[in-house]
């Protein structure tokens, strides 16, 4: 089917390109000193090939189809457990609200050492085996044996699998009385309803500012990025057009309709076209992040804060293969509505485009925005306010705020490495969740109340040293914020939920966050003459 898309014109290529091919496999076949696997060298021929063409079209290989589409579309069909290994045991974090693992009372610190009459603790077992073994089809029965503090004998649980929602709006909350806080991990097809019911919840909280935190966020669907920025946007404005070879021009306009004539939303007017917004980005995040905070920064509809972005300005479309992978395809380039088109170059390989994160660093990128040299020819101006904005390398936000190194030190980079402030948290919490409970009761109690004490340290460089992480005085004094902010949130996240990570990181650590709230709280963007 892939060959049909060749053009006449094209066949004389196309011809001499697969018989080249075929004699190469042919001799090796016949005269290759040993026995070799042909679909392991094809996909490397593919691959090899597709590295000369652009960064972003490559293969998938059929074991990993299913989750990456997972993730595009937001859920899978499994037991619904967020989980660990820890000291080579599958260790149960948290389950998934309303998912089959809580509905049989599968608890956070239980250990699931059988899975199915199969051992699988103490094997080492890594993520891909867990994947293979808990996830499944929909009402098919696995039965998990499952160790839980306090109880001497193994509990065993009939688990039936089902659909398994994966979130992407990672945390909501007010972060002061009128300014609301969502932060978005990816642009899945669950995205635009959970985005739609967060900024509902907020408004009916009194949200008057909204900050929208997209550090990080790598990107995903092209319709749910233009279904977040029509959410921000009022009448009928461009939010992005892309074209490419085989592709004509083609606009997504605000207060649209999708390719099925259907509303994206049932409401006329998007669910904040109105009030103070701020976006944050960072270095990682790229594609759809770039498209809303493109749109929302040609439109001078939002002020966004952070560092330049990542730089993806091109388009990529599935294309199944016969043996189950896949080949994603950059079908064209799009652009922002001032015309910016803001993919970095790729010109010098693959390569050396995977090196540009270190070479920005190095080049002192993430700390002064003066090292970010972009000529005039890539300068454009805003659609309102006229106000400089460039392509050529990922969005520049209007606030540059620096990254900040000065508490990383030696020891905190090996903490880091070692995962040990997760380790140790879930550890601390599952022995301690009855105290916890009892002490803090809400959120907000904790979050105001708790403190990390001589005694919890003294257990936490325990930990660390049985990692061979030997305590360095001047260094924990270099890192000390960090690692107990860290901590507390880890905290907050394993007592709680997960969301409850981000109020207590972002008021203590997250400086693009706080630089966020300082403007959109004060009087600077409203001499901005921003659309508000």
């Amino acid at each position: 089917m892939a060959f049909t898309a060749f053009t006449a014109s094209s066949q004389y290529d196309k011809d001499e390109t697969t018989i080249k091919f075929e004699e190469v496999f042919g001799y090796l076949e016949s005269h290759y000193v040993d026995e070799f696997n042909g679909s392991k060298i094809t996909d490397a021929a593919i691959v090899a090939m597709l590295k000369e063409l652009d960064p972003h079209t490559y293969l998938i290989k059929k074991e990993d189809v299913t989750s990456t589409n997972d993730k595009i579309n937001g859920s899978f069909v499994g037991v619904g457990i967020q989980f660990q290994i820890i000291e080579d045991t599958l260790t149960v974090i948290n389950t998934i609200e309303g998912g089959p693992s809580e509905k049989v009372g599968i608890q956070a610190g239980d250990k699931i050492l059988i899975v199915d009459e199969e051992n699988i603790a103490g094997i080492g077992l890594k993520t891909g085996g867990v994947r293979e073994r808990l996830l499944g089809e929909k009402n098919s029965l696995v039965v998990l044996g499952v160790k839980r503090r306090g109880e001497n004998e193994l509990l065993d649980f009939d688990v039936r699998r089902d659909k398994i929602p994966l979130y992407s709006v990672a945390s909501s909350y007010m972060a002061t009385e009128k300014t609301g806080y969502i932060k978005v991990t990816s642009f899945a097809r669950t995205t635009p309803g959970e985005l739609v019911k967060a900024i509902n919840e907020l408004k009916e909280q009194g949200m008057k500012n909204l900050i929208l935190d997209l550090q990080g966020n790598g990107g995903g669907l092209l319709s749910v990025a233009k279904f977040m920025a029509d959410e921000f946007l009022s009448d009928d404005k461009l939010i992005v057009y892309s074209e490419g070879r085989s592709q004509p021009r083609s606009d997504l306009i605000a207060n649209d309709v999708d390719r099925r004539g259907r509303p994206y939303h049932e409401k006329e007017k998007g669910s904040f076209e109105k009030g103070k917004l701020v976006v944050l980005i960072d270095e990682n995040s790229a594609s759809a992040s770039e498209i809303v905070s493109g749109a929302l920064q040609d439109w001078d509809r939002a002020m966004i804060i952070g560092r330049r972005s990542f730089g993806k300005g091109l388009v990529q479309r599935p294309f199944n293969l016969s043996d189950g992978s896949e080949i994603r395809i950059t079908i064209a380039r799009y652009f922002t509505p001032s015309g910016r088109f803001i993919q970095k170059p790729y010109e010098e390989g693959v390569d050396a485009y995977r090196d540009d994160y270190m070479n920005r660093y190095n080049n002192g990128e993430f700390m002064h925005r003066d090292s970010i040299k972009l000529p005039d020819s890539l300068k454009f101006q805003t659609l309102k306010l006229k106000r400089d904005v460039y392509g050529g390398g990922g969005i520049m936000p209007d606030v540059f705020v620096p990254l900040d190194t000065s508490e990383l030190s030696q020891t905190y980079r090996k903490i880091s490495r070692k995962g040990l402030v997760n380790t140790f948290t879930f550890s601390y919490v599952d022995r301690n969740r009855e105290a916890l409970k009892k002490d803090f009761p809400t959120f907000e109690d904790f979050k105001t109340n708790f403190e990390l004490d001589e005694a919890i340290m003294s257990e936490f460089w325990e930990l660390a040293a049985k990692e061979e992480i030997e305590f360095n005085a001047e260094d924990y004094e270099t890192s000390k914020k960090l690692i107990h902010t860290l901590l507390k949130a880890r905290i907050a996240a394993n007592l709680f939920d997960s969301s409850k990570f981000y109020p207590v990181y972002n008021e203590m650590e997250n400086e693009i966050f706080m630089k966020g709230l300082e403007l959109i709280e004060g009087k600077t963007i409203n001499k901005l003459g921003l659309d508000y």
